[in-house]
């Protein structure tokens, strides 16, 4: 029978505290995004705005600002980018990571270990001839460019996530399907696939995050294009604003919202994933 002793209290304490804390960047970017000009100067960052306002996201997204054809472009082609990185990374991660761990050939085994090595070493390392090549290619400053450069970098992430969850899997779901005249595709998509579905979301939201916050890769290849993602444009945006920290906090906060809320909605599979994922 649980007991509430002074233990529990005490822990219950800690954690409140430290998940205040955490919470103290937010509570700043959001004080401070709902400040006016003089007000975000002449109050602590702490202190909440004596007349909160939208002014600051009215200013970044109203039609007749100048930074808002490049603010609202910059969340759609991050949005476009961010999204068919996923879906490239959960078609051909899934498919290779179920050939890796069913595959009876010797060859599977060493295939796996070179996607491991390549999850280790660092990306900037094949920047420079990365970008030699899709400069050949055509494929700098496109949407579609960065898409496939994503997929191609965080493949080995997605063959490792979907490989330890296949490994749970008994294959006696394959054989029943095979029994009932399923080939070997149709038992991956119509039997395997829909039971990853907490891998599939630890893959999504992983990748998503990535995606969506990475200025590094954007800024090499998407640079002085109009398909720069949204880290690229707020960096650009914020060295024209200087010290109008209300309007930086804003811009930072709008970037923020679409994958708060891409987490909300597949936070379940996630915590599934990480939970153990697939129950027998």
């Amino acid at each position: 029978m649980f007991r509430y002793r002074k233990r529990t209290f005490v822990l219950e304490v800690v954690t409140i505290l430290v998940v205040l804390i955490g919470l103290t960047p937010f509570w700043i970017l959001v004080m401070t995004s709902l400040k006016s000009g003089p007000e975000v100067l002449t109050t602590p960052a702490f202190q909440p705005p004596k007349s909160p306002t939208l002014e600051n996201f009215r200013t970044l997204l109203s039609p007749s600002s100048t930074a808002s054809s490049s603010i609202v472009h910059g969340l759609e082609n991050s949005a476009i980018i961010t999204l068919g990185s996923i879906v490239g990374l959960v078609c051909f991660g899934s498919i290779t990571a179920y050939a890796l761990v069913r595959g009876k050939s010797r060859w599977t085994t060493r295939s796996y270990f070179l996607f491991l090595i390549a999850i280790i070493l660092p990306t900037q390392l094949g920047v420079l001839p990365l970008y030699v090549e899709a400069q050949k290619l055509g494929l700098v400053g496109s949407r579609i460019g960065m898409i496939i450069i994503y997929t191609g970098v965080l493949l080995p992430l997605s063959v490792f996530l979907y490989a330890g969850f296949f490994r749970t899997l008994p294959p006696e779901y394959e054989e029943a399907a095979r029994i009932d005249g399923a080939n070997r595709f149709q038992t991956f998509t119509r039997v395997v696939f829909p039971l990853m579905a907490p891998a599939t979301g630890t893959v999504a939201i992983l990748a998503g995050l990535i995606v969506w916050n990475d200025f590094f890769t954007p800024l090499i290849f998407l640079n002085g294009s109009p398909n720069q993602t949204l880290p690229v444009v707020m960096y650009n945006y914020v060295g024209a604003l200087v010290s109008q920290w209300n309007l930086i906090f804003a811009i930072v906060l709008i970037s923020m919202v679409p994958i708060l809320a891409f987490y909300m909605f597949a936070q379940k599979k996630f915590i599934q994933g990480f939970a153990g994922g697939l129950k027998s």
